[in-house]
This record gives structure tokens, C-alpha cells and sequence, in this order.
């Protein structure tokens, strides 16, 4: 539960924004957080759990051993926890591996937390709206119901819906910063408001924190036993065909998902493409810097059109636009063989289109495409 009603939260607010960190002096535990039947649960033990280390004859796992004909190093069983991937992670990351969970993208990541932590038909968890739309798919998926806290009109978070709608019974709150459709970071005071009063698990999803200014939370993982981060290689990285996420959190958290993941869960060939991947780090980050500077620049040529209610502030690959007759730009730039997200109907986003940043040349056939519908159509009288 929340723990605000014991100070006026605004004189909460007030003394936040005046230090760096208010501690509540509430005490997470774990263990009533776990749902009963994972407490007991036997995890499944796969052949390579229980050996460890290295052989030259493997008759363990009922493999083939002649192997494939095409692909014959691919006929063993990978890793089912992945540790070389994790220990490259963690020289970039700064974390020990024993913090990191590797799940098929971000969204396996998602399903584990709820599985893990949330009893269907008991159990509530709250998103904050307009926000990545799979924390609600799960929920659903997995019986669990959903309360929502919209953001306010500035895209931040609205603390004392989030705290009217926290009971006995809420297990999680996911935070998206930056967000997603939005774009930008949530406040770090605001989310440590968060952090600070409630028992429950705080899942701040840091998908596009490379293109960000603001610090990752990971650095503060030792000081918040309840924060869970997710981080991606779909974004930065240009990995997402890949399908891997990354759950950072404590190592009795981290216990508590690798209990039931699926033993196999990442395959061999994405880890060994990873592992190739995170030797180019220097080139990533340039990459980043790339793609920071063409999003600004995007976002001044689309400040100067005509049509163009607002270009929101970024902290992603991303930029949130707001157009008169987003829509019929939207219809008007498939015509084109250019694709956007329409976000109209997504809350706090009416007329809106979510517009990833291209490659140059596809950065120049989006704007060029936008000045030729807006030569053909005056502002509305």
C-alpha cells in the first residue's frame, strides 16, 4: 500500500522536489508479494542445470547428436541462463549478473512479473496512460485487474490518482520512462515519490533510455529493493528482430523469475549474435548520437509546418506530433509508401502521430512527403 496518507502529499511533493531522496521508512518484503503456489513450486530442472561446465560427450539432454545438416553446431541445447551473455552485460551495465534476467523481448519479461507476483481475479497492478500498451494485454491475459492513473496534460504523473487507486491488493505500478507514445522521461523526483511509499514492485521500462539525458535507474537499483528496470537491445542496439529484453532487479527477484521462465527461454543463435553485438559498443553509442541529432533536427522542420499543433519534447528515437487532421496525413503518407503510427485514439494523444526517426534518406522522403499534403490543404477557417 501507499504510505502517503501519514503527510499531506503535498508537503510530500514539497519536501521531494527540495532534496534528492525522501526514505519512508516503510519496509518492503518480498515474500508477501509472491503469489502462494510459486512459493512452492518445484521449478522444472533442465539437463543443463543440472550440469555445469564443460564435457566432450553430452548424452544428457536427448539431443540429436549427429546434429543438423545444415546447421550441425546448433543441435545442443543453449544456456538456459545465458551467463556469457550476462557477464558481457554487466562489464557495459555495471550490474552483477546475478541481477539480470534475459527474457524473448520485453514482453516475455512483462508476463513473468505478472505470473510471478499477481494472483488472477485477487491482484491489481496500475499503468499510467497513454503508455506501452502491453502491460494492459497482459494483465488481461492473465486475469489481473487494471486500474489507470492517466498522466497529466505535461505527460507526467498524476500522484495522488496513482495513491487513491493503490490497495492491499496492488501488486505492481508500471512507469514507461521515456514513454512510450509520448516520448518523454517521467520527472526521477516524481518516480522516486513513487518508490519511496509504496510495498509493492515499481517497473520503471527504460526501453529508450539511451536516447535520454536522464540517467538510468539502474544505478539506484541497491538503494530501492522494490524497483524492477527493463531495457531492451531492440532499440539502441538495432536488435528487435532478435527478441531480447533485460529485467534488471535484486538477486531474490531475479530468483523468483528465473523459478519460472521457460528453461530454454533465449536460443542459441540470438545469444551468440548478441555476444558478437556487444563487442561494437563504442559504434552503438555513435549510432545514438546520430539519431539523437536527425530527431532534433526533425523536430524543428516539423515545428515550422504549417497543420502542426505540437511537436512534444523527446526523450526516444521517436517524436509525438500533433496535426490537424492527423488521420487524413496519416492515409496521405501510405499513399506515399511511408508508414507512421496513427495515435489519435489513444488517450491524451488525439490527433497525434507517433513518427519513428528514419535513415537520412528516409528522414527527407518524410518531410518532403509532409510539405507537399501541406501545400494542398490551407488551414482549416
Amino acid at each position: 500500500m501507499f504510505y502517503w496518507f501519514y503527510i499531506p502529499l503535498i508537503i510530500l511533493i514539497h519536501l521531494n522536489h527540495g532534496s534528492d531522496k525522501i526514505k519512508n521508512t516503510m519496509s518492503f518484503e518480498l515474500e508477501k508479494l509472491i503469489r502462494p503456489n510459486i512459493k512452492s513450486l518445484t521449478p522444472y530442472s533442465s539437463a543443463r542445470d543440472e550440469f555445469k561446465g564443460e564435457a566432450s560427450v553430452y548424452l544428457d539432454a536427448n539431443e540429436n547428436s549427429l546434429g543438423s545438416p545444415t546447421l550441425k553446431w546448433y543441435n545442443r541445447y543453449p544456456d538456459p541462463m545465458q551467463w556469457k551473455v550476462k557477464e558481457k552485460l554487466s562489464a557495459i551495465k555495471a550490474l552483477p549478473a546475478s541481477q539480470m534476467l534475459l527474457g524473448n523481448g520485453s514482453d516475455e519479461c512483462i508476463d513473468l512479473l505478472y505470473r510471478a507476483f499477481c494472483e488472477p481475479g485477487k491482484d491489481n497492478v496500475i499503468i499510467v496512460p497513454p503508455t506501452y500498451g502491453m502491460y494492459e494485454v497482459s494483465a488481461n491475459i492473465n486475469n489481473v485487474e487494471l486500474r489507470k492513473a492517466p498522466l497529466l496534460d505535461d505527460y507526467q504523473l498524476n500522484l495522488a490518482h496513482i495513491e487513491q487507486l493503490v490497495d492491499a491488493h496492488t501488486k505492481i505500478i508500471w512507469l514507461c520512462s521515456p514513454n512510450n507514445p509520448t516520448g518523454n522521461s517521467l520527472r526521477r523526483e516524481d518516480v522516486e515519490m513513487v518508490l519511496n511509499n509504496f510495498d509493492g514492485l515499481v517497473v520503471v521500462d527504460e526501453a529508450y533510455i539511451n536516447f535520454s539525458k536522464q540517467k538510468s535507474f539502474s544505478l539506484s537499483l541497491v538503494d530501492y529493493p522494490n524497483l524492477v528496470l527493463m531495457q531492451t537491445l531492440s532499440k539502441a542496439w538495432g536488435l528487435a528482430g532478435l527478441r531480447l529484453g533485460m529485467l534488471f532487479a535484486s538477486q531474490e527477484i531475479i530468483d523468483v523469475l528465473n523459478k519460472i521462465k521457460p528453461p530454454y527461454n533465449i536460443g542459441q543463435h540470438t545469444q551468440d549474435i548478441v555476444l558478437q553485438a556487444l563487442d561494437n559498443h563504442a559504434q552503438v553509442n555513435d549510432m545514438i548520437h546520430l539519431i539523437v541529432d536527425m530527431r532534433d533536427a526533425l523536430a524543428a522542420v516539423f515545428t515550422e509546418m504549417p497543420l502542426v499543433q505540437a511537436v512534444y519534447e523527446s526523450d526516444a528515437n521517436f517524436l509525438l506530433v500533433k496535426i490537424t487532421g492527423a488521420k487524413k496525413v496519416y492515409d496521405y503518407l501510405l499513399t506515399k509508401g511511408i508508414v507512421t503510427r496513427d495515435r489519435s485514439k489513444v488517450m491524451l494523444c488525439e490527433d497525434c502521430l507517433r513518427i519513428t526517426v528514419g535513415t537520412e534518406e528516409e528522414n527527407t522522403k518524410l518531410v518532403d512527403a509532409f510539405a507537399d499534403y501541406f501545400s494542398d490543404h490551407s488551414l482549416p477557417q
